[in-house]
């Protein structure tokens, strides 16, 4: 049954930890008890629809409590879990419906709370915190299934580790030395206190008693000892004595006359006026009382009679009556400053204030606040609307260019005609918006703009004040090359009347210029010539040459065939050309078979010259060749070589050249021929009527200059005259002056304001109109008024001493009627600084502090001595020299008194050394800023341009001088005759920009034919410094460069050949003269110009596959053989090529063969191959170019342009005409406009006024000023300046404040204890503000401008109750100090806890029997900032151990117990195993020379011993050998034995203390290693010998060392 019961058991818990087991059997005998229904986790939700309509399954089977399967029939039905439920389908749009709902972190609580393990807290305790995480709906916070929140985001943690200060004990200080003892004679009390410098903290111990007494005897007592003393209590609260005086002046009017009391009635009404003698002053006398009691010195109060000893003090005492201050009911609210309605203006406000009536007086309680305000919004129906304001500018001033010029660019002077991108800038100012700025420019004649006002009431952005503008670039004219010479012609074929002829040559504008043709140079030119012509016959070409009389051979002619052409090449009817000359045959030969063959003859050269002078005339020349010589006998011989060669003359008109030039349109001027009004129209106020412009038109001969007109041609003949457009005058617009400035409401003597008012132009006069106003800013002193406003308090006489009524004090002793001390009283009134009568309330606002309106004062009895006041101090001669004195005077019967004449009681004059004003100076603090002068340059055209401000060069730094007076004490800095600076020249560096050297040329086109690219390139001459513009981009030669595409016309270079020579026959038949031969020619590579070829060039500027043979083989035919003519050029191949074509080129025959024979074949073909002999074409656009601008631009709109190639389908450029001729579609833009990005320089806004001052007062006050970024840099403009803020010390001013002094002790008068009163005294003080505390007092005239406040408060309190103890109480001290400010610390991080600062009282007892009467002590302790971070830690040795705080003071309590040397109370368990103790982290270990055994718990079991031998230190000279381990308490811890050798665990001295054998045996071995790597060493160094050489090299040769820069070397 136990073994069962225990199986059962240990079955059970395994069940619920395992889901799935084996399947193995279990015995039937426990099928009821060991079977239980298992079940997995429920899947995945499952549904149709998102929400809560979901289904979720889980697995559910029959497990034995052992954990394998069984059936579900051996499970209880009833018992089995469902395997279905219901579940909440979550969809993704349910992430904005739930989200967790994170609460609040709990309090920490210990891990010991949960573990039940304690410790001791040595640091810190850690601790858990926990809080509840909910899965919300977030519509209405109900709770979710935590499922839902977790599909979208995990659940945030519950817990999290935290950190609990350990309990912090109340600290203490040490105790002072003991009190003398309270008793001179039998028995008293020492006593001892100390303070409280850090409160009890998280749960820590109580603070212990501050107090200690210990009972003393310095001697027994002769006679009998003094138990009784006189003792006061407080004074009664102030009685009226109205009565009193009523009644005594009833008494007194009784013995006036009538004429008498008129006198003193209208001298009061005439003091009331004066002194404001009302309610408003209403000071009424009362009296105080006390009383006096004898008491014991247990404390029990006895009878008077008891102290016989002492006279019976004052009773009574007069005193002001406490009055409250009374004020009248509030008024009605005033008006609302805000008077119109708009939501979106600020609320206005509006006032009531209440009157005063009546001052406090007597200690009476304060006035309340006289005037309160409230936000108001305007009532009533008929508020108007508020008036908006909106931001006007005026007209963009001119576009600058040179305002983006860089330093370099502004060094070369010439900045003339600048273009591109600029920059200009308008003044933006604030007017009211519904002075619409546009409709009254058009439409108003007086054109009169709104009024500037305020620019503070406007809101919103500023509008930009710069703007990037754009001056178009003057387009130069460009022009064709000459054309050829026409014919000679008329000037005009219609109008033949002059007989004179001219040769005309044209060019044409290929890129028109800004501002017309106009601009371009002449476009004709004209030669005088004669017999011209209209129409002319062209010829075309010769036909061939036929023989005569039909013959085969022979002479014949060749028919011309022609056109009619006109002067200008255009073919036309030939009817136009009835009148000229036709042109004829011309003679020809056909040779025979026997005769010579002569080549044709070739084209015309190119004339020599283009005119012909005397010394130079042009020609023309052309040439044939012999193709076969004649045979020798029958046949026409070949001509000489001379006539193989023609020369005619050509341009054979005189070098006479005209050409009309004109000179530069001028200004356009009203035509007074036309009667248009110059009036401004509304559509285009540009433009207003037409005009005309006029030019000179002279006719130049070339090379000498003008000559008379009619040596030109006149037909075309440039205009002179043209219209124009007139521009409209434009009048310039200003704005009405703004209104005056305000004056200043608050006045300061001495000081003159100014106000002022300005207005702006809005538009500048153009083209005459009206010109603007010369003044633009006015200026005018402000009306001051005579007398500055200002208030001050004006006193009036003391009255009479007022005493206590006689019938209240004549029952107490001593007292006389007519004599003691009393109050007086004064009225005070307010007055402004001219004298005339003000409200008080006035001067309570802008016053000094109110003066005192009663004082004590002292009736003398007939006994006391009476003295006149102080006089004033004598003069002093000079200062630091001499002394000065003042004196007073005994009055009436004192003189005569004995006692008054004594002059240590009444001393009648008073000696001071003369005062000693000795100042000196320094300086203080660090220099200033570089600050460069105030001052803006304003350029002519009134724009502020980046350069215009000084930024730079020299400025001057400043710092503080401070001046002290003898004693030290900080003074005005006037004293020391220094304006409280001491400046000096420093240096800003201006800023250097990157400096590039011009451009280079540009390159030459990359290729002769076709598109390519030309370069040209900056180099780097200076890098930035200062703040200078950025270099552009620069590659790794520090080289920028710009890329254009260019295109080479592929005929500008030509091959020429010139003709073939004659035929050299390599194998000669001297009979024939025919054969194999040789024919060379010259070919040249030469400039094509529109005259034809005209120089020599390299021949690699010509293609080089289309270069002529130079030398050509052939067989020089024999007489009689056929003479073929040159192949004609190549037909052209069918495009495209394909490969199926042909192409074929022809000759004909010159001179038919001999009979019987025939030509060879005069037709040659061959295929056409693609890239072979047949091309494709097409064409090949370039990249863009690098935008270019023009030469006078900067930045702004320039122009890319790309070109167009035609490359052949080999990838060779060929001439454009290639595909011109294919008429292949152009669809490229060849140019487009581009930016280049203008490097605008950072523009930042002036400098702003310097700020007030930091501080008041004091050596490290500072002034700023700052400005803003108003447009960033663009471009490679000049960066901002880091620099945005400067400083410069202010002024040092001394810092003057009230402080109160020290209270005096506690005076009761004429008894022994009880209450009494202290005094204290306010004192103007000076310090220089540090912070370090240091102050000297002054004289209170500097303070007198400060408000009456110390530390802030204005509550002066100069005088308080007190209790002076009698002999024998027991009472509390005055409270310590305030401790220094702590905060919560664990290892020196400040933990999240307020810093608090304490302070205690202590008890003093001075009876031995009083000690159980004694009060409890008390501390306090307050919030403060900026705590420290404290330890505590046990010092001394074990005869003597305290504890000291980490600032050096030594304390009770903070020390943690458990650390205490000599306890083992902080390990739990205790450490009670042999050679263990406790570690500082509260764990046994064991000490040096044991190891650890611990048990199974992880706890100490024992300390087992290693067993070590140590080596003897040098300290040891006996060199005994220690196995102890004991440590001895007294030595200090760096001596303590097993610390200082070094432990050894091979043992090289045997019992006897000898060394062992096997130690020289090492020694031995180390020895031979040792000789073994020395000889190594040596062998390894020891230097070669050098092989032997041939030569006898004794002498030395100097070792040369190469470096190749390496820096190892």
């Amino acid at each position: 049954g136990a073994s069962t019961n225990r199986r059962w058991r240990s079955a059970r818990s395994l069940t619920f930890t395992s889901s799935v087991m084996s399947s193995c059997r279990s015995g039937r005998g426990l099928r009821v008890k060991a079977v239980l229904e298992n079940n997995g986790p429920w899947g995945r939700c499952m549904g149709s629809e998102c929400g809560p309509g979901g289904s979720q399954s889980r697995a559910v089977w029959c497990a034995h409590v052992e954990g394998w399967t069984t059936l579900h029939t051996n499970c209880l039905q009833s018992t089995r879990p469902a395997n279905q439920q219901s579940c909440f389908r979550v969809c993704d749009w349910h992430r904005d419906l739930y989200d967790w709902r994170l609460g609040t972190w709990n309090q920490c609580v210990p891990i010991s709370l949960r573990t039940g393990r304690t410790g001791i807290c040595l640091q810190g305790e850690e601790g858990i915190q926990t809080r509840e995480v909910n899965c919300v709906l977030k519509a209405d916070s109900s709770a979710a299934d935590h499922a839902i929140c977790e599909y979208f985001e995990p659940k945030p943690r519950q817990e999290q580790a935290c950190l609990i200060p350990c309990p912090q004990d109340c600290v203490v200080t040490e105790f002072t030395p003991w009190t003398t003892c309270s008793k001179t004679c039998g028995l008293g009390l020492q006593n001892r206190v100390r303070s409280v410098v850090a409160p009890p903290l998280f749960g820590g111990l109580p603070c212990p008693n501050l107090t200690e007494f210990q009972t003393c005897a310095p001697r027994a007592c002769e006679g009998r000892e003094m138990v009784f003393s006189l003792k006061t209590s407080s004074a009664a609260p102030s009685r009226t004595a109205r009565q009193a005086r009523r009644r005594k002046g009833k008494e007194r009017k009784g013995n006036r006359d009538p004429e008498m009391r008129e006198l003193i009635k209208s001298k009061r009404n005439r003091n009331r006026l004066n002194r404001l003698e009302d309610d408003f002053w209403n000071m009424e006398i009362g009296y105080q009382s006390r009383q006096v009691v004898c008491v014991h010195r247990n404390g029990s109060t006895v009878s008077l009679s008891q102290c016989p000893h002492w006279s019976l003090p004052e009773t009574y005492l007069s005193c002001l009556m406490p009055k409250d201050c009374v004020v009248s009911e509030w008024s009605s609210w005033g008006s609302c400053s805000k008077t119109c309605l708009d939501p979106s203006v600020p609320q206005g406000s509006r006032s009531r204030s209440r009157q005063l009536i009546r001052l406090p007086t007597g200690g009476g309680s304060e006035c309340p606040q006289l005037e309160e305000s409230q936000a108001c919004e305007p009532e009533g129906d008929g508020v108007p609307p508020c008036a908006a304001y909106a931001w006007r500018s005026t007209e963009w001033s001119e576009c600058r260019v040179d305002a983006l010029l860089s330093q370099q660019d502004r060094r070369r002077g010439n900045q003339t005609g600048l273009c591109g991108g600029g920059v200009q800038s308008r003044e933006v100012y604030c007017v009211q918006a519904n002075a619409e700025l546009l409709s009254y420019i058009n439409n108003s004649k007086d054109k009169q703009a709104s009024q500037p006002i305020d620019v503070r009431l406007c809101k919103g952005t500023t509008p930009s004040t710069t703007q990037l503008c754009h001056i178009p670039c003057p387009v130069e004219c460009e022009v064709s090359p000459w054309g050829a010479w026409g014919p000679c012609t008329f000037e005009n074929c219609d109008e033949r009347v002059v007989k004179k002829g001219f040769k005309f040559r044209r060019r044409t504008i290929t890129n028109y210029p800004t501002g017309g043709e106009g601009n371009c140079p002449h476009l004709v030119e004209a030669i005088p010539c004669d017999d011209p012509s209209c129409f002319s016959w062209q010829l075309v070409k010769l036909e061939e040459c036929i023989p005569e009389e039909d013959m085969d051979c022979g002479e014949g002619t060749q028919t011309p065939q022609v056109r009619c052409v006109n002067s200008e090449g255009t073919e036309v009817e030939k009817e136009m050309c009835v009148d000229e000359v036709y042109p004829s045959s011309v003679r020809c030969v056909v040779p025979c078979p026997k005769d010579c063959a002569l080549s044709l003859w070739t084209e015309w050269s190119t004339c020599s010259q283009t005119c012909s002078s005397k010394t130079a005339e042009g020609k023309q020349m052309r040439t044939r060749a012999i193709l076969a010589y004649n045979a020798g006998e029958g046949g026409s011989s070949c001509p000489n070589t001379s006539a193989l060669q023609e020369v005619r003359n050509c341009n054979e008109h005189p070098c006479i050249v005209y050409h009309w030039q004109t000179g530069p349109w001028g200004q356009c001027v009203e035509d007074t021929t036309t009667s248009t009004l110059n009036t401004s129209s509304s559509t285009d106020k540009s433009t207003c009527t037409m005009g005309v412009q006029t030019r000179k038109v002279i006719c130049v001969k070339v090379n000498v200059g003008q000559v008379p007109p009619k040596k030109c041609p006149e037909a075309p003949r440039p205009e002179s005259v043209r219209p124009c457009l007139l521009p409209c005058k434009r009048d310039c617009i200003v704005t009405p002056f703004s209104e005056w400035t305000e004056c200043p409401i608050s006045c300061v003597n001495g000081q003159k304001n100014k106000q002022f008012r300005y207005r702006v132009i809005i538009q500048m006069p153009a083209n005459g109109g009206q010109e603007c106003p010369d003044v633009l800013y006015e200026e005018k002193d402000c009306a001051t008024p005579s007398v500055c406003p200002g208030y001050r308090w004006k006193t009036h006489k003391w009255r009479k001493c007022q005493l206590v009524p006689w019938s209240i004090r004549r029952d107490s002793k001593g007292a006389q009627e007519n004599c003691g001390a009393g109050v007086q009283t004064r009225a005070i009134s307010c007055r402004q600084l001219d004298g005339t009568v003000a409200d008080v309330v006035q001067c309570l606002k802008f016053a000094s502090s109110m003066p005192v309106m009663s004082q004590p004062c002292q009736l003398p009895c007939r006994d006391d001595c009476q003295l006149t006041n102080w006089s004033k101090f004598s003069p002093c001669t000079s200062d630091c020299v001499g002394v000065r004195t003042r004196r007073r005077a005994l009055v009436g019967k004192s003189k005569k008194k004995d006692k008054c004449k004594n002059s240590q009681m009444y001393p009648l004059s008073e000696t001071q050394y003369c005062p000693c004003d000795k100042y000196n100076a320094q300086p203080v603090g660090n220099w200033s800023d570089c600050i460069l002068p105030e001052g803006r340059v304003e350029n002519a055209a009134g724009m502020k341009v980046q350069g215009d401000v000084k930024e730079c060069g020299q400025g001057y730094r400043y710092q503080a001088m401070v001046c002290y007076d003898q004693d030290n004490r900080l003074v005005e800095t006037s004293r020391c005759n220094s304006h409280g600076y001491i400046e000096e020249a420093c240096i800003v560096p201006c800023p250097s920009d990157c400096k590039l050297s011009e451009w280079s040329n540009w390159s030459r086109c990359s290729k002769s034919c076709g598109s390519g690219v030309k370069v040209r390139s900056k180099w780097l001459r200076e890098k930035p410094y200062n703040g200078g513009r950025p270099c552009p981009k620069l590659d790794h030669l520090n080289q920028v460069y710009e890329v254009v595409p260019c295109v080479s016309d592929c005929s500008q270079y030509i091959w020429i050949a010139e003709p073939w020579s004659v035929w050299k026959v390599s194998n000669v038949d001297l009979k024939e003269n025919c054969g194999e031969g040789v024919q060379t020619r010259r070919v040249r590579c030469m400039l094509n110009t529109v005259d034809g070829p005209s120089d020599a060039v390299e021949d690699y500027l010509c293609d080089p596959e289309e270069m002529p043979q130079g030398t050509r083989e052939s067989r020089l035919p024999c007489p009689e053989d056929c003479v073929l003519s040159d192949w004609s050029p190549w037909t052209p191949c069918d495009l495209p090529c394909s490969g199926r074509g042909d192409r074929e080129r022809t000759a004909f025959a010159l001179r038919l063969p001999k009979e019987g024979e025939d030509c060879p074949v005069s037709m040659q073909t061959e295929p056409c191959f693609l890239n072979r002999n047949c091309f494709h074409y097409s064409y090949n656009i370039t990249d863009w170019s690098t935008c270019q601008l023009s030469a006078s631009a900067v930045c702004g709109i320039g122009l890319k342009t790309r070109m167009l190639d035609c490359v052949r389908s080999d990838g060779k450029s060929v001439d454009l005409k290639y595909c011109e001729e294919l008429r292949l579609e152009k669809k490229w833009q060849m140019n487009a406009s581009c930016t280049v990005e203008c490097p605008v320089n950072c523009q930042l806004s002036d400098w702003s006024a310097w700020s007030d001052c930091s501080q008041t007062c004091g050596l490290e006050g500072k002034m700023w000023r700052r400005r803003t970024v108003v447009e960033a840099s663009q471009g490679d403009g000049r960066p901002c300046p880091s620099q945005m803020e400067q400083w410069k010390p202010c002024p040092v001013r001394p810092c003057y404040r009230w402080q109160y002094g020290p209270w005096s002790e506690c005076r009761v008068e004429e008894v022994v204890c009880g209450v009494g009163l202290r005094f204290r005294n306010l004192s103007c003080f000076v310090s220089d503000g540090s912070g370090d505390g240091k102050s000297s007092i002054v004289e209170e005239e500097l303070c007198a401008g400060l408000e009456q406040a110390v530390d802030g408060d204005k509550n002066i309190v100069l005088e308080e109750t007190c209790t002076l103890p009698c002999p024998g109480d027991c009472y509390l001290m005055e409270w310590s100090d305030w401790s220094p400010c702590q905060s919560v610390c664990v290892k020196g991080q400040r933990l999240d806890f307020t810093p608090v600062q304490v302070r205690s009282r202590a008890v003093i007892a001075q009876e031995p029997e009083n000690i159980a009467q004694c009060p409890d002590q008390e501390w306090q302790t307050r919030p403060c900032s900026n705590g420290e971070c404290y330890e505590y830690q046990w010092m001394g040795n074990p005869q003597l151990i305290w504890c000291q705080r980490s600032d050096g003071i030594n304390v009770t309590g903070g020390c943690p117990p458990a650390l205490l040397p000599g306890t083992d109370q902080s390990c739990d368990p205790p450490c009670d195993k042999p050679q263990s103790f406790c570690s500082e982290e509260g764990v046994c270990i064991c000490e040096d020379g044991y190891t650890e055994v611990l048990t199974a718990e992880g706890m100490l079991e024992q300390c087992t011993p290693i067993p070590v031998l140590e080596i003897p230190t040098a300290g040891d000279k006996k060199a005994d050998v220690k196995t102890s381990r004991a440590i001895n308490p007294t030595l200090p811890t760096t001596v303590q034995p097993g610390r200082a050798g070094r432990t050894w665990y091979l043992q090289p001295f045997g019992p006897d203390g000898k060394l062992k054998t096997w130690v020289y045996g090492v020694a031995a071995g180390v020895f031979v290693l040792l000789v073994f790597i020395v000889s190594m060493i040596y062998l390894a160094c020891k230097k070669p010998k050098k092989p032997q050489r041939r030569q006898n090299n004794n002498r030395l040769k100097s070792l040369t060392l190469a470096y190749d820069g390496d820096v190892d070397m």
